[in-house]
């Protein structure tokens, strides 16, 4: 056995992974350092999710004294109070209306969750057929079986094909590349295809679908940015025809477009939000579903004692995760990083787009600090052209993250122009060298 093998890496190809291995030693602010103490500057906020930049002393304060207090604490029939308060802060920042709060630990379960909330809802309010769920191609939802039901990643379906979710249908895709190509901010064609799901329920009769859900910006499949108007014409279809409608904000939540959720950015109000990575900037494991007052209305106006929704994790609203995301809270808060995010949108599209005349790029696209450079592929070999700049970016001191023949960027929202720079220029070396 290999020094390395005892570890099976997710999402990851093992054995050239461990040929030639990407390791990190430590993190501060923007930078990762390697074992051989080099630096690379983190352009991917570890994977969405360090929006607060690695190992902020007052996080990291946090954790250690929560640790020092309770290591643990039960939320069946038992309670924490820094979970109410955390709680209640966190829905001070939802849209209106998103009152209420279901602690996961990662945004997988945080979909499964919302899923699941969607079901029991329609059952309690005496409209049990209302079963179906419309997910949408090219969405990535997390890995549960409900997550990748509703999902539209081909890959992280076909070896699992057999046991998903029955009843799902999905909307078509927004990538519209041969009328989109190198869009800034959002993209002006492709808002009609919302109307697909008039057709869909159609089909299935809105008697018999419960939800529909999307990420407001696909982020692993290659940031997917929605089309202008399209988020609002799937909002008024599910008015029309009584469907739940979840925004997937596990990636857009919490700053990464400028405004606290993508919901607020794009002034669409879901019935449900979920969330996990920029919650506790990474630090520790976190997830948590938003949920709309009306909904849990449907659970709590009445009467009895009983418990109301047989769902939830043993370590859900952990102290750890508690004290983590009630101190990145207040990092966002007092170093103003949403309005940040907003500042330096413009500074990265520019830098972004710098990149129109480099050799393979196809497109670009971009929203808030969000953003992606599609290359062509080569004949054949999908995605390989993309993991050969991810390797000669890390070399080179940079990190990016690749989806199939895209390379995304969702840096830390303390990012200041200087990264910006040196990214670009890495990146464009890199293309030229390829």
């Amino acid at each position: 056995m290999k020094k390395m093998d005892s570890f099976w890496m997710p999402f990851t190809g093992n054995r050239i992974f461990k040929d030639n291995p990407r390791l990190l030693q430590t993190a501060r602010g923007m930078h990762y350092t390697k074992p051989d103490g080099s630096q690379v500057l983190d352009m991917v906020a570890g994977l969405w999710c360090c929006n607060a930049g690695h190992n902020d002393p007052r996080i990291v304060s946090a954790i250690q004294g929560q640790a020092a207090e309770m290591d643990y604490a039960p939320h069946f029939n038992f309670g924490h109070p820094a979970a109410f308060d955390l709680a209640e802060q966190l829905v001070e920042i939802t849209p209106p209306g998103i009152d209420h709060v279901f602690f996961t630990n990662s945004g997988s379960e945080s979909v499964d969750t919302a899923l699941k909330i969607a079901l029991a809802y329609q059952r309690e309010r005496g409209k049990g057929t209302k079963t179906r769920f419309i997910g949408r191609e090219r969405a990535y939802h997390g890995v549960g079986f409900g997550g990748i039901s509703v999902g539209g990643i081909p890959y992280t379906r076909q070896q699992f094909s057999g046991a998903m979710l029955p009843g799902v249908d999905h909307l078509p895709h927004t990538h519209l590349i041969d009328r989109n190509a190198f869009s800034r901010g959002l993209p002006a064609h492709g808002a009609e295809l919302a109307d697909e799901l008039e057709r869909i329920v159609a089909l299935h009769h809105p008697d018999n679908i419960a939800a529909v859900i999307v990420e407001p910006v696909s982020g692993s499949a290659g940031v997917l940015i929605p089309p202008v108007g399209y988020l609002k014409r799937l909002r008024e279809i599910c008015d029309r025809h009584d469907l739940l409608l979840i925004f997937d904000e596990v990636i857009t939540g919490f700053g990464r477009l400028g405004s606290p959720f993508a919901a607020q950015e794009f002034d669409v109000v879901p019935d449900m939000i979920t969330t996990a990575k920029g919650l506790t900037s990474g630090a520790v494991p976190m997830g948590a579903v938003f949920v709309a007052d009306r909904i849990w209305r449907e659970f709590m106006d009445k009467p009895g004692s009983a418990i109301e929704f047989f769902h939830g994790y043993t370590y859900s609203a952990h102290p750890l995760a508690v004290a983590a995301c009630g101190a990145t809270q207040r990092v966002y808060r007092e170093d103003g990083l949403f309005e940040r995010a907003r500042a330096m949108a413009p500074v990265f599209e520019e830098g972004l787009h710098s990149l129109k005349d480099a050799p393979h790029v196809i497109d670009i696209r971009n929203y808030g600090l969000m953003g992606a450079v599609e290359l062509a592929p080569e004949a054949g070999a999908p995605g390989a052209k993309a993991m050969r700049a991810l390797q000669a970016a890390f070399d080179a001191g940079v990190m990016i993250r690749v989806t199939g023949d895209t390379i995304a960027f969702s840096p830390p929202l303390i990012i200041e122009e200087s990264h910006i720079g040196q990214a670009v220029d890495t990146v464009r070396r890199v293309l030229e060298e390829l």
